[in-house]
């Protein structure tokens, strides 16, 4: 199975019906779904800024996150990460898709209007640790604040 394929069948076995998830896929000029969190993943939303400067630090630490999507203009970028890590997020500023949301996801490999993958989903169920990616907004974060401090 392709890259494409496997990320495909990974991200719509979410969806109350994988098979019509697909369909609208093909079919969507804009080509995006609408998907559930809460399910096998939840995704942890940061401000633009941030967010780059978070992916930065988090790939000088590990070769391969988990998914991100990048969207409205690169102003908020989402991390999938594990389900359940929403209802237990403390962060401020960070907003954090659970169980009962829904998330706009562009069909893997392309891109589409107003939503695309930093990091497409690889189909293996990868997704960035939450420990990992606090820190890595931690050090993201110091960065920022001594850069406005010159």
């Amino acid at each position: 199975m392709t890259g494409a394929r496997t990320a495909v069948e990974w991200l719509t076995a979410v969806a109350p019906d994988p098979e019509a998830c697909r369909w609208e896929w093909e079919r969507n000029p804009l080509g995006v779904v609408l998907l559930p969190a809460g399910r096998a993943w939840d995704v942890l939303i940061l401000p633009g800024e941030l967010g780059f400067r978070t992916l930065d630090v988090l790939t000088r630490v590990i070769d391969r996150p988990g998914p991100v999507l990048a969207g409205f203009g690169d102003a908020r970028l989402g991390y999938f990460v594990p389900a359940g890590t929403a209802a237990r997020w403390l962060g401020t500023g960070v907003r954090a898709a659970g169980g009962g949301t829904w998330i706009v996801v562009p069909y893997p490999g392309r891109t589409s209007g107003g939503v695309r993958w930093l990091i497409p989903p690889d189909g293996s169920g990868t997704l960035t640790d939450p420990s990992l990616l606090e820190l890595s907004m931690h050090e993201a974060a110091a960065t920022l604040a001594d850069e406005e401090n010159l």
